[in-house]
């Protein structure tokens, strides 16, 4: 894998906890040009940390002043991704940044303009979760594959990796957990893209652990797989 092709766009909310050490783990990458954090307005002390912490010159802060939402954050996080190839990391320690690498090689190798890291396609290790939580995504996606003709796995996973020109032509709407499913949307709805899913690694963590998604996400998440069927 080349050196110093992926921008990794992390958006922060309320996450003083494990920012530092995800950031530590992303950086371990030499394929990794640059890491950009957004904050999005955090209320803990987040704010203060990537303010007053000396980091990686391959850091970037940027810093919403009000909390907008995960859709928010990484809009702004993508219109500043300069890397060949863009990708998303959440700031806790649910998913493992080694796997960018193998996510990587069918974009390298030219067989893909996007790939998903799935967490629900087997062969790597899971955490025994919220049964309910599972469900939900698995209607969710389920719809999308209905209605998009498709063959996803799991829609809502954190781990979307694009050609820097994909996802550049994304106009992103949602500010909050709906881009999930309107980023999945707009894909699919571009015939010529070769969108790929690899097996992932999933370490989730419980609400008491900070999880923030829940239940009444998956309302907006169903209605936007639903508008942007018919509309752009």
């Amino acid at each position: 894998m080349r050196k110093g092709i992926l921008s990794v766009v992390m958006p922060v909310y309320n996450e003083k906890n494990t920012v530092l050490k995800i950031i530590e783990k992303v950086l371990k990458l030499e394929m990794v040009k640059e890491l950009i954090v957004v904050d999005d307005g955090s209320t803990d002390g987040t704010k203060d940390i990537l303010k007053n912490t000396k980091l990686d010159p391959r850091v970037k802060v940027l810093l919403h002043e009000k909390n907008s939402g995960k859709g928010a954050a990484l809009s702004t996080g993508f219109k500043a991704a300069t890397g060949e190839i863009v990708t998303v990391q959440d700031a806790d320690l649910e998913y493992d940044p080694n796997e960018f690498m193998e996510m990587a090689k069918p974009i390298e190798d030219g067989m893909a303009d996007v790939v998903y890291g799935s967490r629900l396609s087997g062969g790597k290790p899971q955490r025994v979760h919220m049964f309910w939580h599972k469900a939900g995504n698995t209607l969710l996606t389920f719809t999308m594959n209905l209605l998009y003709n498709s063959t996803l796995s799991d829609i809502e996973t954190c781990y979307k990796m694009f050609r820097k020109e994909v996802i550049a032509r994304i106009n992103i709407r949602s500010k909050d957990f709906s881009v999930e499913p309107e980023l999945t949307a707009k894909i699919l709805k571009d015939k010529s893209l070769r969108i790929y899913e690899i097996p992932i690694s999933y370490y989730g963590r419980s609400y008491a652990e900070g999880k923030k998604i829940s239940w009444k996400d998956g309302f907006g998440a169903l209605w936007t797989i639903l508008k942007y069927r018919f509309i752009d």
